[in-house]
């Protein structure tokens, strides 16, 4: 497994890039814009890009799809509830920045379902909160969490559709696994279950001395 992370746009948002080394098959996570370093890994690497996976549809990590979609003929999957989101530029965000962004997936995805690259499996995860059809991607000891956790915070609730007690319980699905996994958040450094347990302030003021856990 190899991946590689690109830091795009004014929002600095993290696209990433993840491919199996054996098969050079490999899927984009939020392409942010501009995507020209990305598709350029792409080719270098001679990856074959089979999907555009969208965490949720706001403009900063939709940003790149096209320019992505384009270069690749790669298909792009969302969750079911970000469609709407993505389809209408006051949801999405983009009338904010002066454009008029609309995205259409060619995939709409489920909580549980499986993507496979290669020997690689990613789950989905529907967690709603920071919008409706937030989702986060489960690896092997990873999980890319979209805007729902940072290191030291989690996702802001006041935009269109986002909804704080739906969030808390999203981010349940998170603080259950162990320690060592890894979070690969849409903005800021990469961190762990484990140090957000014991360090963010949001999961230690919803879960006590020991941090946000247990079942949703």
């Amino acid at each position: 497994m190899r991946l590689e992370t690109f830091v795009t746009g004014e929002l600095a948002v993290n696209s990433y890039l993840l491919w199996d080394e054996g098969t050079k098959e490999a899927v984009c996570i939020d392409p942010g814009r501009p995507a020209a370093e990305i598709v350029k890994a792409i080719q270098e690497e001679g990856l074959r890009l089979t999907q555009i996976l969208l965490t949720h549809g706001h403009v900063d990590h939709i940003g790149g799809v096209e320019e992505v979609k384009s270069a690749t003929g790669a298909t792009v999957a969302a969750h079911s509830a970000a469609a709407p989101v993505l389809a209408n530029p006051a949801l999405n965000l983009s009338e904010l920045f002066g454009g008029r962004l609309v995205v259409y997936p060619d995939i709409l995805l489920a909580d549980g379902d499986i993507i496979s690259l290669g020997s690689l499996l990613l789950t989905v995860r529907h967690t709603p909160g920071h919008s409706p059809g937030g989702i986060c991607l489960f690896g092997p000891g990873l999980v890319f969490t979209g805007d729902l956790i940072f290191a030291g915070s989690v996702g802001r609730t006041d935009l269109p559709g986002g909804d704080l007690q739906t969030l808390v319980q999203s981010v349940k699905k998170v603080m259950q696994l162990p320690d060592e996994t890894r979070l690969l958040p849409g903005h800021g450094p990469a961190t762990t279950a484990g140090r957000e347990r014991l360090t963010n302030p949001f999961l230690r003021e919803w879960g006590g001395e020991d941090g946000l856990t247990g079942a949703p």
